[in-house]
């Protein structure tokens, strides 16, 4: 039995990333460990990249590089082409210059999106505009492509460790040529020898955490599809997701109402603003019981709603 409209002082804790409350506890009796460094070397190339705080640091020193002036554009594009992005990134983009949709006359960066683990298909085309390129693969880590353009098209390249892994800071930037102000991230040393060891110990579990994330995706997109709601993108070979989404399809909800009662039920979720889309975790720490969970909470609204 799942307990529903619990008290708010005994909520349990889902969130989008895969960190909870235990892993403090795990992490801090982690040895000292910077074996993920040989991963990064195979996989990025010694010396083409560099820790940063988190994410949206990754960002900054990237479009530090361009010596952007305030009359200056960075589009933005996503593999969806919704207009929802995160204010993680347009912050950081509007304390150098402003920022567009579209290309433009004024479009000195491009910053690529590649939302939620779904890569954007066209960035190799995009090279032939000759702008500089930015990937964000926040929530991309694992995820390939077929021409295998993800992380390697774009002049900069960055990560967020903690959408795919146990842990509360720590982002990547990557460089895919030789750029001046390496090592120029704020992070301290005892930041980044947390950051190593908890990579390093979670890094060679990487392909249970691509199938587990994998199966739960697959196991709420069985269960959502019962109730009458679809994938908002689909998963295909190489992609490993950063959330669910679904569409609300035919079905007319109040998705702020339900973002507001998945909060109440201690779910992190959000609507995709500018579509009728709704995203929860997928990440490889929930269980089938976890997920059944969240159709249970679900369908309790739909319930609701209906009733209305």
């Amino acid at each position: 039995m799942f307990v529903l409209n619990p008290d708010p002082y005994l909520l349990p804790a889902f969130r989008i990333s895969p960190f909870t409350t235990q892993d403090i506890t795990i992490n801090e009796n982690l040895p000292g460990d910077s074996s993920v460094d040989r991963y990064f070397d195979q996989r990025f190339g010694k010396g083409k990249y560099q820790y940063t705080l988190n994410g949206r640091e990754a960002i900054n020193i990237a479009l530090r590089h361009y010596q952007l002036k305030k009359e200056d554009l960075v589009t933005i594009l996503t593999t969806s082409g919704n207009f929802y992005i995160s204010r993680c990134v347009t912050d950081e983009i509007e304390k150098f210059c402003k920022w567009s949709r579209q290309i433009e006359d004024r479009t000195k960066v491009i910053l690529v999106n590649h939302e939620f683990g779904f890569p954007y298909k066209s960035t190799g085309k995009l090279k032939e505009l000759n702008i500089p390129i930015i990937e964000d693969c926040a929530h991309s880590f694992f995820s390939e492509d077929e021409k295998g353009e993800i992380g390697t098209t774009g002049d900069f390249c960055i990560y967020s460790f903690p959408k795919m892994f146990s842990l509360q800071i720590g982002g990547l930037l990557v460089s895919n040529f030789d750029a001046e102000g390496a090592n120029s991230s704020q992070i301290n040393i005892m930041q980044l020898r947390y950051i190593k060891s908890v990579l390093s110990h979670q890094i060679t579990s990487r392909f249970q955490i691509i199938s587990q994330r994998i199966e739960n995706y697959n196991y709420l997109k069985e269960k959502f599809e019962t109730t009458g709601f679809s994938e908002r993108f689909q998963i295909e070979p190489g992609i490993v997701p950063g959330v669910f989404m679904f569409r609300a399809n035919e079905n007319k909800i109040e998705l702020q109402k339900l973002k507001e009662f998945f909060y109440d039920h201690g779910i992190q979720c959000s609507v995709f603003y500018g579509e009728e889309s709704f995203f929860i975790p997928v990440h490889q720490n929930l269980t089938s019981t976890d997920c059944e969970y969240f159709i249970t909470v679900f369908k309790k609204f739909l319930m609701n709603y209906s009733n209305d």
